[in-house]
């Protein structure tokens, strides 16, 4: 029932990234306002995580969830009639409202269901259920904008009303809840405010430069508010992070490397669409086709990493995961304007096996290390912290790419419009891209360090010294973790 939330949210980013040059074209939209139709949806499922989380452990993951399908269904539906770029940024942030439910509870279902023999590969089967909808995704992206690109989102409506009344008639709620009902407001809005306004400024500063008034702005709330969030997390009684479960080592480390495993690999698509459908001057249909081989690899690599996981421990698969995504970004810089497919396809498809056998064992990892009540938070920190990588990263790399690129190039290629030009003019957006990869692999890189780091043995959920949270009782005084 979860993997069907999950295949709809990654299967409606694979249809828009394919449209993007179609909406641009449509709408008449500026770089920047095109680039947050995607950062919106992606910041608000990121910021609302944790309170998500927070509230799943409070209320019910099951109410949650439902709520989260329907949401997402009406703002899909809301989105296509939208005639603007502003207006479809706001149902974008909606949608992402409905993501953040979705997301946030998921793994938490899974991990309440499925026992820690069996965790691994339930996991890995999301992440395969995942990739299928990458697969699909931006193919069926580039059908759908041959009706008009409002089809990407009114594709997601049937789906999304025929999960809201499955979830709703079949999950159950299995874990007793979390009685504290405080709700850290403090919190919720200082990150709010300082991951919109970080990323913000990232994504624009390659456009106007760092002396804009909104990148000025936006990295001056984010460089203030995010290190007060954590100092807030710090004293209140009733967290919406809760650093408390970063005393497990396996959990810590296994969060680290999954938030660099979003700055790694997260704007990998959004820079090939773009290669595809602008030096390689492919149409959508064809460029959502070679896409396919890093959705392949997840599906592959996904669910036989999470069995062997089960078997053996999740840090080795997690190590060569990221070495492996690693390899695959650090082919992909000898790409150029006119390389044949089969050789973005081999590095594709290397990045995606990587992402895979990564993915399913770093996250049963972390699951099965908190207690059954902390998991809805749990669930949401390791989303947070890897669609915080994610957000980053495409604002990281748009930063780089528009700040070596000439303005009326960079709307040729990000509108699908570069006929006519020689490889000689494309030769600046080859180049920012190139060095955009070569980050990429950097994190990537250290995400491999950080998954070597976190230990060799792993304390089963069994063995964690846990007491459920009392009435009045703080959070740090209602769990003992042990640090390894």
């Amino acid at each position: 029932m979860t993997s069907l939330g999950m295949f709809l949210a990654t299967v409606n980013s694979g249809t828009l990234l394919i449209a993007l040059p179609n909406l641009e074209r449509a709408l008449h939209t500026s770089l920047l306002t095109l680039v947050w139709v995607i950062l919106a949806y992606m910041v608000a499922s990121t910021v609302l995580l944790l309170p998500a989380g927070r509230l799943a452990d409070q209320i019910g993951r099951k109410r949650l969830y439902v709520l989260g399908t329907a949401l997402f269904t009406l703002a899909s539906l809301g989105a296509g009639f939208a005639g603007s770029g502003t207006s479809l940024i706001v149902w974008r942030v909606i949608q992402g409202v409905g993501g953040a439910l979705i997301f946030a509870n998921a793994g938490a279902l899974v991990t309440d269901v499925f026992p820690r023999e069996r965790l691994g590969l339930a996991m890995g089967t999301n992440v395969m259920v995942a990739a299928v909808g990458l697969v699909i995704g931006p193919v069926l992206g580039g059908w759908l904008v041959t009706y008009g690109w409002q089809w990407v989102f009114w594709f997601n409506v049937p789906l999304g009303l025929a999960g809201t009344v499955w979830a709703w008639l079949i999950l159950h709620e299995t874990v007793r809840r979390d009685i504290q009902q405080q709700l850290d407001w403090a919190g919720n809005i200082l990150m709010v405010v300082g991951l919109t306004g970080l990323v913000l400024g990232l994504s624009d500063a390659g456009l106007d430069g760092w002396t804009a008034p909104m990148v000025t702005i936006g990295l001056t709330l984010g460089f203030i508010c995010l290190p007060i969030f954590v100092w807030v997390e710090s004293r209140v009684p009733a967290p919406m992070l809760d650093l408390s479960l970063f005393r497990i080592r396996v959990y810590s480390a296994a969060a680290a490397a999954a938030f660099l495993n979003g700055l790694a690999r997260f704007a990998l698509m959004f820079l090939f669409v773009f290669y595809f459908q602008g030096p390689q001057k492919q149409d959508p249909i064809t460029a959502g086709l070679m896409l396919a081989p890093l959705a392949i690899g997840m599906l592959v690599a996904s669910p036989l990493a999470g069995a062997w996981a089960d078997r053996h421990g999740s840090r080795a698969p997690a190590v060569l995961g990221m070495l492996l995504t690693a390899a695959g970004l650090a082919g992909m810089t000898t790409l150029q304007v006119n390389s044949p497919f089969w050789v973005s396809a081999i590095w594709l498809s290397i990045v995606g096996i990587g992402s895979g056998v990564f993915n399913s064992p770093n996250t049963s990892a972390m699951m099965a290390a908190v207690p059954p009540w902390r998991r809805g938070i749990a669930s949401g920190t390791r989303v947070m912290l890897q669609n915080t990588g994610a957000v980053i990263s495409i604002a990281l790399m748009l930063m780089i790419v528009t700040a070596t690129v000439p303005t009326l190039l960079l709307f040729s290629i990000f509108s699908g419009l570069t006929t006519g030009l020689s490889a000689a003019k494309l030769a600046p957006f080859m180049s920012g891209m190139h060095l955009a990869l070569w980050i990429l692999c950097g994190f990537s890189l250290l995400g491999a360090v950080v998954s070597a780091m976190r230990g060799s043995v792993e304390v089963p959920t069994e063995q964690v010294v846990a007491v459920a949270p009392s009435p009045a009782g703080a959070t740090k005084n209602a769990t003992v973790y042990p640090a390894a």
